[in-house]
C-alpha cells in the first residue's frame, strides 16, 4: 500500500465512520471528518470519548481514487455478464497497487446498492473550509458522474456561518442534500440538552440550504422535551419547520441508553420521559401544527411508534393525523399489543394488527415476559435501547 505523507499524519488506507442516515443505506460513504466537533448533546450516544479531527483533503481524494479504481473494474465485469460473480471478486481482491480491502468492500457494497448516491461522513462535513469541500465534491463528480446525489450531515450553527455564495457553489458542484439534526425548535429544550444552537439559527440555516438549491432533511426527536416541555417542543418545532419548509421532515423518537448524560438526569428524576401514549399525543400536536408547507414526512426508524405516519403536506396530513388518533382511541390492552409488536419489528403500522399470525406471536411474547398494560412502558424502554 502506498502512503501519502502530510505534516500531521500518514495515510493509513480507506476510512469509514460509524453512522449514516437510514435513507443513505445504499450510499457510498466517504469520510471527510472524524467524529463530531460539538459532541455535547446529552441524548446522543455516538462519538463519545472520541476526538474530532479533519482528515487531510489529499487523504479523502485518495480514498475516492481507490474506490474509483475498484468501481471501474466492477463496471467492466457487469458490462460483460450483467452481474459480478465470485470469481470476479477474487480477481479484484488479487489486484495490487494503490488499493486496500476496505476500499474494495466499500466499492462492492456500493455496487450492490446501485451506485446512485454518496454520503459524506462524519457528523458535520461542512465544518471544513468551503474550498476544500468543493474540491472533494468536484472530484467525486469527476470520478462518478452518474450519481444522483451527494449528501452530508451538518450542524445548523455551521451552515449559518457559510456565505450564501459558497453554499451555492457547493450546490452547483453537486452537493445536493443536507441532513440537519434540528431535534427541537424550542430554545428551552435545545438549551437543556446542550444542543449548542437556538431556534433562530435553525431557521436561518435551513432557509440558507434551501436558498442554495439543495434538498434539506430536518430531523425532529419526539419526546425530547420530556413531560414538562412536551407541548412547547411540539409547537415550537412545528413553527420552525413551517418557516423553513424543508424537503423532508424525519422523525427519530427519543430513547435513553444507559451510557448517555440524559440517562443520569432521567435516573435522578430531573427528566421525566414520555410514555408511548404521551409521545403519540405530542406527535398529534406536532402534526396538527404543521401548516403551509410542502414537506414530506418520513418515519423511517424502528424507534418511531408509527412507521406508517408518513406522507407529503398538505395532502396527506389528515391521514397521518387519523392514524395517531386511532392509536390513542384504543383501549390499553390493544395499545399494548401494538406497542410490543412494533418494537419486536412485527408491526410497521396499525393495519398489521389484523394479521392473526403476527398478533398471536406478540400476545405469546407478552405472556412469556409478563408484560401487561401496567408494565408495558418499562418493557418498551428496555426494548428500545437495543436500537441505539
Amino acid at each position: 500500500m502506498s502512503t501519502i505523507e502530510t505534516t500531521k499524519e500518514i495515510y493509513q488506507g480507506f476510512e469509514q465512520g460509524p453512522i449514516r442516515p437510514p435513507s443513505e443505506a445504499g450510499s457510498l460513504l466517504i469520510r471527510i471528518t472524524r467524529n463530531c466537533p460539538w459532541n455535547r448533546c446529552t441524548f446522543c450516544p455516538v462519538y463519545k470519548g472520541a476526538d474530532f479531527s479533519l482528515r487531510p483533503v489529499e487523504h479523502v481524494l485518495e480514498d475516492i481514487n481507490r474506490v474509483h479504481r475498484y468501481v471501474e473494474e466492477i463496471r467492466k465485469f457487469a458490462a460483460v455478464s450483467g452481474k459480478v460473480y465470485p470469481d470476479d471478486i477474487a480477481r479484484l481482491r488479487a489486484m495490487d497497487g494503490a488499493g486496500d480491502r476496505a476500499a474494495l468492500n466499500a466499492a462492492l457494497q456500493w455496487a450492490g446498492g446501485g451506485m446512485r448516491s454518496i454520503f459524506l461522513q462524519d457528523a458535520n462535513s461542512l465544518v471544513i473550509k468551503p474550498e476544500r469541500l468543493l474540491a472533494i465534491v468536484l472530484h467525486l463528480k469527476e470520478c462518478f458522474p452518474w450519481v444522483d446525489r451527494i449528501t452530508s450531515y451538518a450542524r445548523s450553527h455551521t451552515v449559518a456561518k457559510i456565505s450564501d455564495d459558497n453554499l451555492r457553489l457547493l450546490a452547483e458542484a453537486g452537493l445536493s442534500r443536507i441532513h440537519i439534526g434540528m431535534e427541537s425548535g424550542s430554545d428551552a429544550v435545545l438549551a437543556r440538552v446542550h444542543k449548542g444552537v437556538d431556534k433562530k439559527t435553525h431557521i436561518l440555516a435551513g432557509q440558507k440550504v434551501k436558498l442554495a438549491g439543495m434538498e434539506l432533511s430536518e430531523y425532529i426527536m419526539p419526546g425530547l422535551g420530556g413531560k414538562d416541555l412536551s407541548e412547547e417542543h411540539a409547537r415550537q418545532s412545528a413553527d420552525a419547520l413551517n418557516q423553513i419548509n424543508p424537503d423532508f421532515i424525519r422523525l427519530r423518537s427519543l430513547a435513553i441508553p444507559n451510557h448517555v448524560a440524559l440517562y443520569q438526569e432521567y435516573q435522578r428524576g430531573d427528566f421525566q420521559k414520555l410514555t408511548d401514549v404521551e409521545t403519540a399525543r405530542e406527535l398529534l400536536i406536532f402534526l396538527e401544527a404543521l401548516d403551509g408547507i410542502s414537506s414530506t414526512l418520513a418515519s423511517d426508524h424502528i424507534l418511531n411508534l408509527f412507521e406508517d405516519v408518513k406522507g407529503t403536506f398538505p395532502q396527506d396530513k389528515a391521514r397521518m393525523v387519523a392514524i395517531v388518533k386511532e392509536f390513542l382511541d384504543m383501549d390499553a390492552a390493544e395499545r399494548m399489543i401494538y406497542q410490543v409488536g412494533r418494537r419486536m419489528g412485527l408491526f410497521r403500522g396499525l393495519s398489521d394488527m389484523a394479521d392473526e399470525d403476527k398478533r398471536h406471536h406478540v400476545e405469546a411474547a407478552c405472556a412469556r415476559a409478563g408484560i401487561s398494560p401496567d408494565t408495558v412502558d418499562a418493557a418498551i424502554d428496555e426494548m428500545m435501547k437495543r436500537f441505539i
